[in-house]
This record gives structure tokens, sequence and C-alpha cells, in this order.
């Protein structure tokens, strides 16, 4: 069967150079990073390349970066490191209705916790607006965390111009860029953000291994012990071929970006072309502003799952939204956020592509999509109670 994969968000197949560069380190270079022999000494070095390829990429010194198991990790790190630091500062965090749950759920456990957290609304694209931020600013704001691009819909946030309102106010600023890299150029001083929080999957690295971008002179309290590494903010043995995997992914995520993404967008918008072209469908997220691979559509009078089953039988992988909710029944809380209804936000789609896709397979999802729904519908009775 023909094997047609489009869900790049959820994670991204693991590029062979990356893989070649790790080998090493799951072999005969084994030592403990930790060691003061020579097997360690390799370890060490090559973690630290690795920093410094990370912060090369994203425009940061190496003392900046954090090694982690992923983007949860760093995110749980960066709020409730912070909250915790800043505690005596103030209690309030501002964030969005439309995070990722690493986030948004990080932060609801802070609320039950006393802190006093404000959700902003976001508009029908997903966007939060600036002045919204602006307005939510209390003289006990301690931290704002805002998403740099959505997951599920590829809205890109003005994440600068809320940095710079951040800095104004001297509160300190932490996006999650899991979607961006790779996808869009990501420089932690164009982009004025305190901490940044990534993961090596989603730019074909290595499952299992993320960083902290944490700017000079920001504090953050330690809620994990066990060791010295990573600062003592991380402690515990590092993953070093994991951390090899995330150095060489990032260096070469970043090179010839613009290159790679206008060929992906040339591609999603072949294929938006082709979904609008259903009767019943609407496009979320917004129109320009968004991620070059990223493309969801509601395809009315049909469930979600039952659409991506029936492409999965037909070889093709696509989602409903975050990989991390996939088992849940419950509509995206980002739709919903955005205005969907309930009808509307179960028959999404979220398509997610990447470097390796091609206009054939585009082409392929476009022949066999059509007949999906025209099948769907015919079966559902909210279809056929419904003006059409």
């Amino acid at each position: 069967m023909r094997k047609v994969y489009l869900d790049h968000a959820a994670t991204t197949p693991l590029n062979e150079e990356v893989l070649n560069e790790m080998l090493p380190y799951l072999k005969e270079h084994f030592g403990n990073p930790s060691s003061i022999h020579s097997f360690g000494r390799e370890a060490r070095r090559a973690v630290e390349e690795s920093r410094e390829r990370v912060a090369a990429a994203l425009g940061a010194s190496a003392e900046e970066i954090i090694f982690t198991s992923g983007a949860t990790e760093a995110n749980n790190l960066a709020i409730r490191g912070i909250a915790r630091a800043q505690q005596k500062k103030g209690n309030h965090i501002i964030t969005s209705a439309v995070e990722h749950h690493a986030v948004y759920d990080t932060c609801a456990a802070l609320q039950k916790e006393g802190f006093d957290v404000t959700f902003l609304p976001v508009d029908e694209y997903g966007m939060v607006s600036v002045d919204a931020v602006a307005a939510a600013i209390t003289d006990k704001t301690i931290l704002v965390t805002i998403m740099l691009a959505n997951n599920e819909v590829g809205t890109i946030m003005p994440i600068a111009e809320i940095g710079q309102l951040c800095r104004e106010h001297d509160i300190i600023f932490h996006t999650d860029a899991v979607q961006a890299i790779g996808n869009i150029p990501v420089n932690v001083k164009d982009l004025n953000v305190d901490l940044l929080s990534l993961t090596a999957h989603k730019f074909y690295g290595p499952k299992g291994v993320g960083a902290l971008y944490l700017r000079k002179g920001t504090r953050l309290n330690v809620y994990h012990y066990g060791g010295a590494q990573e600062r003592k903010l991380r402690p515990g043995t590092e993953n070093v071929p994991g951390i090899v995997g995330l150095g060489k992914a990032i260096e070469l995520a970043v090179k010839d970006l613009e290159a790679k993404t206008n060929r992906i967008k040339v591609l999603r918008d072949r294929l938006q072309e082709g979904l609008l072209a259903i009767e019943h469908t609407k496009l979320n997220g917004h129109p320009q502003q968004r991620l070059p691979g990223n493309l969801n559509v509601s395809i009315l009078f049909v469930e979600g799952e039952s659409l991506i089953l029936s492409l999965d039988l037909k070889g093709i992988a696509v989602s409903s939204g975050s990989a991390c909710t996939s088992g849940s029944l419950d509509p995206s809380h980002v739709l919903m956020a955005m205005g969907l209804d309930h009808q509307t936000a179960h028959g999404s789609l979220r398509f997610t592509l990447g470097v390796n896709n091609t206009e054939e397979e585009i082409d392929y999802v476009l022949e066999v999509l059509p007949d999906i729904v025209t099948r769907l519908r015919s079966m559902s009775p909210v279809y056929k109670g419904s003006n059409k």
C-alpha cells in the first residue's frame, strides 16, 4: 500500500545524517560525561559541542542552553522554575487559551496552588493580541508564556512585540517554540525572550531529548535534585546520543531554511486549494501568518476521527490536533477557543507537511479524500438533516 505521512507536527522521521552522528555514542563512545577518564571526556566533549550547535542555531550562547528530556520538561522547568523564583515579587502569570497542554496544564496546576493565572482569549484565527497582553499586566505579573506558533492551526504569534512589552515592564517572558524550529527563523534576541523551549523530534531529530534556552541572568528555582548536571537545573546523567542528535538536527534544520520552507509552502497551498474545493470545508488558523507546512481544515458533517481512520486505510497519516490529546473524545481546546462550535471542531483535520513530501503525494490525497467525505456524509444524519 502507498504510504503518505502528513503528520510532521506530531513527530518527524529521524534524519539519516543525524542517526549516523548518534551511532558512535550508542556504541564505542559510551562513557558517562561526568567521568574524568578518557571515555567520560569524549562524551563530555560531544555534549558541549552539541550545546554550541544549539546555541548557534538560536542566536544564544552555549551557557544559556539546558538539555532536557523534551519540550514538556523544558516548559515545566521554565514555568514552575520562574513562578517559584519570582514568588516574592508577585503571583500573576499570563498565558493564552490555545497553548499546548505542556504549558496550559502547568499553568492550571499552578493556579490550583494559589497562583493567579490569566488565560488570554484569541481571535478567530487563534492569534493572541499584544494589546490583550498589555491590558492583562498587573504589578503582580511575574511571567508571560505565549507559544511562538500554534501546534494545531499553525498560527504564528507576535512574539517579538510581546517580548518587547515584557521587557518594558520588567516581566520574564517564555515561549514554547516547539513547532517553529526548522519552519521559521528563530532567534532569541530578535524575539526578546528570556526562556524558550524546544524538542528534537519535531525537526528530524531523536525523541526523548530537548532543550531550554535560559537567558543569562534569569534565575530559576530548582525542583529536581540528585546531581550537578546542567547547572544543577536538570540533574541526572545526560542522554549523550540524544543530545548529539539534537545538535546535528538543529544545525540541519536551520540550514537553507528559506528554500526548504518555500518548497513546503507550495505543496501546502496545492493541498489547501484542493481541500477547500470540497463542499462545506473551512480553513482554521490565520490564512497568511501561519507555519509553512501546517494546514488545518474543518470538513463539516463528518467526524474527524472517521476521516483519520478512513485515510489511514488508504495509507495516509494525518491527525485531528495535538498528538498529546489524540486519545481524547473532547473537541480541540484550540478550536473551541477560536470560536468554533463542537460539530465543526470535531470535523477538523490537521495536515502537516515535511521536507520529504512530494507533489504526487498531495495529488494522491486529493484523489482519495473527496470520495471518503462523500461516503461518510452519506451515512451522517446531521448532513441529511442540514440544508446543505
